[in-house]
């Protein structure tokens, strides 16, 4: 009984992998990729859960360090420019005072071909740059 089992279990199995499908009806095969469809469908499912959660973490994450880098700005510069007059942004338009908690969002998408060269007098702050 179990050798039978075990037995046909191997043969599901090497028909799920593709081998051994001489033998199997129209119908068989139609049924056999109804199954792997469905699978996929769960495997997807669970990539694109596993890609969104990572993408969340990276958010959280990119606003720590956007908080991080506000904090290195005013310890370093303080709210005044070049000329000592107050100012409340960025010269790259980034807010010092209530719009620096404005939320960075990541997604997901096919890369595009740039020039990824950094400027030259980019300020270093933290872990991120300014231009």
């Amino acid at each position: 009984m179990l050798r039978q089992q075990l037995q046909h279990l191997q043969e599901n199995h090497r028909q799920m992998m593709g081998e051994e499908l001489s033998g199997l009806s129209v119908k068989d095969l139609q049924n056999l990729e109804n199954q792997l469809e469905m699978s996929l469908r769960g495997v997807r499912m669970k990539k694109d859960q596993v890609f969104i959660d990572e993408i969340q973490e990276l958010n959280q994450k990119g606003n720590l360090l956007h908080n991080e880098n506000m904090e290195l700005y005013k310890k370093v510069y303080g709210a005044r420019d070049v000329n000592g007059t107050n100012r409340d942004a960025f010269t790259n338009g980034l807010s010092i005072g209530e719009d620096s908690h404005v939320p960075i969002h990541l997604h997901l998408c096919q890369p595009q071909q740039q020039n990824y060269e950094t400027p030259a007098r980019a300020t270093k702050l933290g872990r991120l740059q300014l231009q």
